[in-house]
């Protein structure tokens, strides 16, 4: 089976169910999702919609299904000025990179570091005018959550 149709392990399912409650409880609501087109994100991203609210879009890319931070910097530097927020739904080593490169600081940041465990929530705060300014350590790390940390869905 290619990379890319590899299906979300059952540990996988229950870690996202376990986010999708969080995001709820915390009334996270990006206005963009960038979902990665490989199965396991998909299937990611259905466990965790229904948490997110209902004004949001929604964008299966195939850019996204890429392990290399700098791929995925340079396609949030792409985004409109006037999109606000923004969750990526991807995969590791570049999700852990990304949000390792661009957070500054952090109260979680060496956690961050050292894993990026299926389903994990890193939230940044940029310090940038607009996307196309989006650099290497111009955000903080504001919350950092894993899904084991929330206890069994």
């Amino acid at each position: 089976m290619e990379d890319v149709e590899r299906p979300l392990a059952p540990r996988g399912a229950r870690a996202a169910d376990r986010m999708r409650d969080y995001l709820d409880a915390e009334d996270i609501r990006p206005e963009l999702v960038l979902c990665s087109s490989a199965l396991r994100t998909r299937e990611t991203l259905a466990r965790i919609l229904p948490g997110l609210g209902p004004e949001l879009t929604v964008r299966i890319e195939p850019s996204v299904y890429s392990f290399d931070a700098d791929a995925l910097l340079q396609r949030l530097q792409q985004l409109p000025a006037d999109v606000g927020s923004v969750m990526l739904v991807g995969h590791n080593p570049a999700m852990q990179e990304l949000a390792a490169v661009i957070a500054a600081e952090g109260d979680r940041l060496d956690e961050l570091r050292r894993g990026f465990p299926t389903a994990a929530l890193a939230e940044l705060d940029l310090r940038v005018g607009s996307w196309r300014e989006l650099a290497p350590g111009t955000g903080r790390l504001t919350r950092f959550i894993v899904p084991r940390e929330l206890g069994s869905a």
